[in-house]
């Protein structure tokens, strides 16, 4: 079915956030084209003129972030070129969860700025929702850091130093794995992904890695880093950092890991990372009064970020 005959699709309000009164204290969420936060970027109060959407529908970007797609479970206004959706008949949370992952599966049809105004309605749906979707169980995450990292001190970007990768880490290369011996078992086995921490699937084979690690991938998902905090075998598509010297923990490595996936652009069009490039690439870190590189302020950063407490 497509979504117009399972949804009464609405355009949202077109409201700008500069316009808007900002409040903590306020139940009304303001909802924008992003991916991030279920696509809310404000807590705004209510302009006395209009009325909120009502808590329980689907909102879709049209721009910006195309089809991030998210049930709200609180009143909210909307910015440009969002679209809402009403359910035409009762849907379970876990059904409209599904059916917003399902919006989602469509993005890649929106590549180089193309948007969905047009189009959403259209949109193909299952006619049938699977039974994993009524027991899988749903938990929503809480956390108890709220913007502290404001209070941290500042570094001045342009203060920031560049080190090369090889400075800061040793390098091991991953092993291929034969297909026929890739049993079912215990051992996360890395391949060249992007998603689920780089892990492809579980292997019966012993781990020939340590954990407390970053992997990078210089073929496939080029550019793609993880923490790694289990033992693990590593696809020959990956390089293994260890700490040189300094001390890491997945606080750190989660600071790192952004920095040196900002380089990914780099590697489009089939280019590889390959192990020479990789280890003299630099990346740039906030830095001690001593010129080293603040290891200190990378883990308080992470620590105080939002939802950082469930890692």
């Amino acid at each position: 079915m497509k979504i117009k005959e399972l949804f009464t699709l609405s355009q949202g309000n077109g409201f700008e956030l500069m316009n808007m009164e900002l409040s903590k204290d306020s139940h009304v969420n303001f909802v924008s084209r992003t991916a991030q936060d279920n696509g809310v970027v404000a807590q705004v109060c209510a302009d006395g003129i209009t009325e909120p959407f009502s808590s329980g529908v689907i909102t879709v970007a049209l721009g910006g972030s195309v089809l991030s797609a998210f049930v709200q479970l609180k009143p909210f206004y909307t910015a440009w070129h969002v679209a809402v959706l009403l359910p035409k008949i009762e849907l379970t949370l876990q059904e409209k969860l599904y059916y917003c992952m399902c919006i989602r599966a469509n993005a890649y049809r929106y590549s180089y700025g193309r948007q969905a105004n047009k189009t959403l309605k259209s949109i193909e749906l299952p006619d049938i929702i699977p039974e994993w979707v009524y027991t899988t169980s749903i938990s929503p995450y809480t956390t108890a850091n709220t913007n502290s990292v404001l209070q941290l001190p500042v570094h001045d970007f342009a203060n920031w130093r560049e080190f090369q990768l090889e400075q800061l880490f040793n390098f091991a290369k991953g092993k291929r794995l034969r297909k026929a011996d890739m049993l079912t078992g215990s051992t996360n086995y890395l391949g060249a992904i992007s998603g689920n921490n780089g892990i492809r699937q579980l292997v019966d084979a012993p781990a020939i890695f340590k954990a407390n690690c970053i992997t990078i991938n210089y073929n496939g998902s080029v550019g793609e880093a993880f923490y790694q905090s289990a033992p693990f075998w590593a696809t020959d598509d990956i390089n293994v950092l260890y700490a040189n010297g300094w001390t890491l923990n997945k606080y750190i490595a989660l600071f790192i890991i952004t920095v040196i996936k900002t380089n990914r652009y780099r590697f489009s069009y089939g280019r590889k990372w390959t192990l020479e490039k990789m280890q003299k690439s630099l990346i740039k870190l906030p830095v001690t009064s001593q010129g080293s590189p603040d290891w200190g302020y990378m883990e308080r950063y992470i620590k105080a970020l939002r939802y950082s407490d469930r890692i």
